[in-house]
């Protein structure tokens, strides 16, 4: 079993502070301009459903394109686990479709989605971030696909 050491508790305490704020007003608000705080310059992103956003400017784009397509976006941490530089984050997100999202037009559908998110630190800084989600699952949700029979 490992030892808990106080300097460590503090770190991690902070670390999930950082990520909270980061929800909170970042993700919650759409207040892109905290990611220049809170995020390293040299971040990068890992999301296998969007390729393309790989840095820090692009990463901000994407907080405000999902913002004008769920206006009501909120993202709801439901758990935390730490180790070492890394806070591994269980997420749940509710939002409903205003604007063409993917290719789908406006549907006014509600979407529940969950999923993982690694958060990698340097100092006091979000440095790396790796997404595991349900996609599918979030189209079906917006009508694109059938729904499971």
């Amino acid at each position: 079993m490992r030892q808990k050491h106080e300097g460590g508790d503090k770190m991690r305490a902070e670390k999930e502070r950082i990520i909270q704020q980061s929800v909170d007003e970042l993700w919650n608000k759409g207040d892109v301009s905290l990611a220049d705080r809170l995020y390293a310059p040299n971040f990068i992103n890992h999301d296998p459903s969007n390729p393309d956003v790989t840095n820090l400017e692009t990463f901000k784009q994407w907080v405000l394109f999902l913002h004008k397509v769920f206006p009501d976006f909120h993202v709801t941490i439901e758990d935390t686990i730490a180790e070492d530089d890394k806070i591994v984050k269980r997420w749940r997100v509710t939002g409903t479709q205003k604007d063409t999202f993917m290719g789908i037009p406006p549907t006014g559908n509600g979407i529940t989605l969950e999923g993982i998110a690694i958060y990698r630190f340097e100092e006091d800084k979000i440095a790396e971030l790796w997404w595991g989600y349900d996609v599918f699952g979030m189209l079906q949700q917006l009508g694109a696909f059938p729904p499971k029979e």
